[in-house]
């Protein structure tokens, strides 16, 4: 019998320690309902206006008409989409995970709300 709970408590360890805490952050950018203010635009400050401000790279993100713009005409969705080929993948640093980028089309598709 203690060699059934040893067997029980090691495979329940196993299970727990198999989370990754990336998992819970994909979750909690996942919304609904994004907004700028509340999602996008926290998203595009930390992965594209070093790039894309103030004229330095095409299309400029520096506030949010800006990123509505780019949103609206594709160019935002096609760069940070992987499955589209439309030059290379943005950001340099790294692809945004499919959650990001289906809150992005989300924001397009229910009219890039503020």
């Amino acid at each position: 019998m203690k060699k059934i709970q040893i067997i029980v408590i090691l495979i329940a360890g196993v299970f727990f320690g198999s989370c990754e805490s990336s998992t819970y952050d994909q979750i909690s950018v996942v919304n609904l309902n994004p907004t700028y203010s509340g999602q996008i635009g926290p998203i595009v400050q930390a992965n594209c206006v070093g790039c894309h401000s103030s004229g330095s790279q095409y299309p400029d993100l520096s506030n949010y008409t800006l990123v509505k713009d780019a949103t609206q005409n594709g160019h935002l969705i096609c760069r940070i989409d992987q499955s589209q080929s439309c030059g290379n993948v943005m950001p340099q640093s790294g692809a945004m995970s499919t959650q990001v980028i289906n809150m992005f089309k989300l924001w397009q598709q229910q009219g890039c709300i503020n």
